[in-house]
């Protein structure tokens, strides 16, 4: 299960509580806190606290350029005017704190985003759960061909249905090991009183990478929209792509003004190369453009015409 009896009972026990404040908050976004977004077969993600809105943002934009945004009326037109031009400074006023539930191959992508602030879950000193991460049977692809980071098609037929037994009877046979090693069981209680059992630091050695962890991780909005703009896009990882549409859902609760002008200019955008907005301009002015004549390489070629929505010449 997603989370625990305890946690069930700590997050009814917060959303029981309604605090008077003078900080800006966010209606929709309150509607949600504290509460788990499913993610996988056992992950989750709960925004956990909050600073900021998008008045935050347009209040640190007028300060830092001051008469400079006068010609925007809309605080609209000027969130958009920002990340249009890159400005990210006001971005960074507002902040977001989630608490993530995430298979360990997971986390460990996303760990590499260095610019938030992590505290993760211990399994030097708590007992991991049995909980681990199998695959649904339309994700899983066989090793893509071209790509070699990707997926391509689906395992079908003995060969899935292998790939999924081998994965839950190595997993479940490693936590039994990982308990008999640590003379524990799950819930904490002593397997054979006559043994000392294994170090949890040590024995934890054993668990595979889709075993869950959990981790806290808080992040101003401008690093956010960073992490968002790899991760929630179609080039992603699937696992990681979930959370990271789970977590675009909760800036499009939070912050929609943002949320508007991000999936305009940066998800919804293209950045060109010099070369390809030349390419661009040859071709608006009617000359006809082939990849040899770009001077772009077939892979570039290849994406600006995906991106043209034109098939390749």
């Amino acid at each position: 299960m997603p989370i625990t009896p305890e946690q069930r009972d700590e997050i009814d026990r917060l959303r029981a509580v309604t605090a008077t404040t003078r900080r800006a908050t966010v209606p929709a976004l309150e509607d949600i806190l504290y509460q788990p977004l499913e993610v996988l077969d056992h992950g989750f993600v709960r925004v956990i606290d909050y600073m900021g809105d998008d008045a935050a943002v347009v209040q640190a934009a007028r300060v830092s350029y001051g008469k400079g945004t006068k010609k925007v009326s809309e605080d609209s037109g000027l969130i958009k005017y920002l990340m249009r031009h890159r400005h990210s400074t006001p971005f960074e006023m507002c902040e977001i704190k989630f608490h993530v539930k995430l298979p360990i191959f997971v986390a460990r992508q996303w760990i590499r985003h260095r610019t938030a602030n992590v505290n993760e879950y211990s399994a030097r000193y708590s007992i991991l759960d049995r909980e681990f991460y199998v695959p649904a049977p339309e994700q899983l692809g066989a090793q893509a061909v071209v790509n070699r980071q990707g997926r391509g098609d689906v395992l079908e037929g003995e060969e899935a249905a292998n790939v999924m037994r081998l994965l839950r009877e190595d997993s479940e046979r490693a936590y039994s090991h990982y308990e008999e090693m640590l003379n524990h069981r799950e819930d904490g209680t002593v397997i054979d009183p006559n043994r000392q059992g294994l170090a949890r630091e040590l024995a934890r050695m054993n668990l595979s990478l889709n075993y869950y962890t959990q981790w806290y991780w808080k992040v101003d909005l401008h690093n956010l929209l960073h992490f968002l703009s790899l991760r929630a896009d179609a080039h992603a990882q699937y696992e990681i792509r979930v959370y990271a549409d789970a977590m675009l859902d909760v800036v499009k609760r939070w912050v929609p003004a943002v949320y508007e002008s991000f999936t305009e200019y940066r998800m919804g955008g293209a950045h060109l190369s010099r070369t390809g907005l030349d390419v661009v301009k040859r071709l608006l002015a009617g000359e006809p453009v082939t990849q040899e004549a770009s001077g772009l390489s077939k892979r570039e070629w290849r994406e600006l015409m995906d991106q043209l929505g034109r098939s390749e010449s």
